[in-house]
């Protein structure tokens, strides 16, 4: 499996009861089958040329009010974050953990390389971080850096966690002891995880990528709308929608009104800009003009 879909996985599934995981079990391997089935949905989940975020919507679409809530979360992200040729199988191998996780009560981790294991670990965070306010993200950045440079700073704590022959019981008990009432559940289960699922000499290392990965996931929880005038509601549901389906990720709008833009909108989420303003457009027509291109194309034009 996909070390950042077993990440997701391990805190989804882990967070059910018996009947809930026989349930979610079974939905995803009538999802496999569905999709093996049906030529037109696995011609959309495997094609590469459409984006996960699309992907994850379809599915979801399909699948919403028909399976268990943990099903549908854990099928869409599946969709979103494996290569679009490995999602049909990817069902598969959820359903064959669930039931695992149901019939033995154990979710098998096994050893990985650092940049998986830190994959995997992105994974676990991203379900913990999939329903929260954006509002509660610096918290657990500001927890997680804190935990970091305690263990930098304490050699008998750092010798212990970072002990691959010391019994795993021994050093997550140690975690949810010293961690416990002081930092929030959700920082506390990634500690944890980072010992269960991590690389036992990579712990500050993949606690300082998490409070990276963390900060990095909130600039992709939020966008950043400039616009000319204002958006009605339905404008807004409109362009969240869009937004999510095109990251894959549940978005929040900072609106900012500016009627310099003239017209239109400016969206920044992420890394990702999208430029729908009339002074956009206008600033790009007098580059082209600037430049030259608009002349030469028109004197390469075949009438």
């Amino acid at each position: 499996m996909l070390p950042k879909l077993e990440g997701f996985a391990a805190a989804t599934l882990g967070a059910l009861d018996s009947a809930a995981l026989a349930a979610v079990s079974s939905d995803l391997a009538s999802i496999e089958q569905t999709v093996l089935g049906r030529a037109d949905l696995r011609a959309v989940l495997t094609d590469t040329s459409i984006a996960g975020g699309a992907r994850g919507q379809v599915l979801k679409e399909l699948l919403e009010g028909k399976v268990h809530a943990a099903t549908l979360q854990i099928a869409v992200y599946a969709a979103v974050a494996v290569p679009a040729q490995d999602v049909p199988r990817s069902f598969a191998e959820l359903a064959f953990a669930a039931n695992e996780l149901r019939e033995t009560g154990a979710f098998s981790l096994a050893s990985l390389g650092l940049l998986a294991a830190r994959r995997r670990v992105a994974g676990f965070a991203d379900a913990l971080l999939d329903e929260v306010d954006t509002s509660y993200f610096a918290r657990v950045e500001e927890e997680l850096f804190s935990w970091a440079r305690t263990i930098e700073g304490n050699l008998e704590l750092r010798r212990l966690l970072l002990d691959r022959d010391a019994p795993l019981e021994s050093r997550t008990s140690t975690v949810v002891a010293l961690l416990s009432g002081k930092v929030s559940a959700i920082t506390l289960s990634l500690s944890r995880f980072v010992i269960e699922g991590g690389r036992p000499r990579d712990v500050v290392g993949t606690l300082d990528f998490l409070v990276d990965y963390v900060a990095q996931a909130r600039d992709w929880r939020i966008a950043r709308v400039h616009t000319a005038r204002t958006l009605d509601a339905a404008s807004q549901s409109q362009l969240v929608a869009s937004l999510e389906t095109l990251t894959g990720k549940s978005v929040e709008l900072q609106i900012a009104e500016e009627p310099a833009l003239l017209g239109g909108v400016l969206v920044e989420v992420g890394d990702l800009r999208l430029d729908a303003t009339t002074r956009g457009r206008l600033g790009a027509l007098r580059d082209a003009v600037t430049s030259g291109r608009l002349y030469e194309s028109a004197m390469n034009r075949i009438d």
